[in-house]
């Protein structure tokens, strides 16, 4: 058993997490499986590991390192209170040594009497402004998050904040880029209708968007809809212009 998290190993495994993930789930639900492994043995027993996503109206488990964890959570929700909540919206860590002398969450002990876990601790993760979330870890023993287990906790939330903020901000570029793009191919599909339009019609362009527009008008069908059908039925059959013999 070791007695430390190396911070740098740690920095650099989410910033891997950040760099390999194409959605914010996919990098989540790998930090809380990191988180879990890492944990489990630093504390030489399993750990459970959730991300809990506290929004104005509502609280949600992001990811969970397995199923177990995620109910955990989830009976948190239903009395609105709990060790993970209350350290998302009360932004410190919430330990609890032992669920079976626990006083705080009566509702929930109770709840979880029978699921066997005897020990959590929530730990903050401050995101941007509007949303906090929480780093939460069950175990079935009780004082199972010592003062290095604990610091070891600390410094995982720490670097999640970092890259979480990072992983959000990569996703909100991407689909910037994914919306540019899909701009771009509608605008070229709806070019290639324009011009097989004033082929088949013998019209000026003007004419051929006016004839495009009406008909996207009559059958209320947005415009690039209607022009990449006219370029499929193009592609299937063959455009007739007055450039064909």
């Amino acid at each position: 058993m070791t007695n430390e998290i190396d911070e740098v190993s740690v920095r650099k495994q989410l910033q891997d997490l950040v760099l390999d993930s194409s959605e914010i789930e996919e990098f989540l639900n790998g930090t809380v499986q990191v988180a879990a492994q890492s944990l489990s043995n630093l504390a030489n027993t399993d750990i459970y590991c959730a991300i809990t996503l506290l929004r104005t109206k509502r609280a949600a488990t992001v990811a969970s390192s397995s199923e177990e964890a995620r109910k955990l959570d989830e009976v948190q929700y239903a009395f609105d209170d709990g060790p993970c909540l209350r350290a998302a919206r009360q932004l410190e860590t919430v330990i609890v040594p032992d669920f079976h002398t626990e006083d705080r969450f009566p509702g929930y002990r109770e709840a979880i009497e029978h699921s066997g876990v005897r020990s959590a601790i929530g730990i903050p993760i401050v995101l941007d402004e509007g949303a906090n979330a929480g780093l939460d870890l069950y175990c079935r023993e009780p004082d199972a998050f010592n003062p290095i287990v604990l610091e070891a906790a600390e410094l995982f939330a720490k670097e999640a904040s970092s890259s979480l903020r990072l992983a959000v901000r990569m996703a909100s570029l991407l689909e910037s880029r994914n919306n540019l793009t899909a701009a771009m191919e509608n605008r070229t599909t709806i070019d290639l209708a324009v011009g097989i339009i004033m082929g088949q019609n013998r019209c000026t362009q003007e004419e051929a968007v006016n004839i495009l527009k009406a008909a996207s008008s009559a059958r209320n069908v947005k415009l690039h809809a209607v022009a990449a059908a006219i370029v499929e039925s193009v592609n299937q059959s063959g455009a007739t212009t007055h450039f064909d013999a």
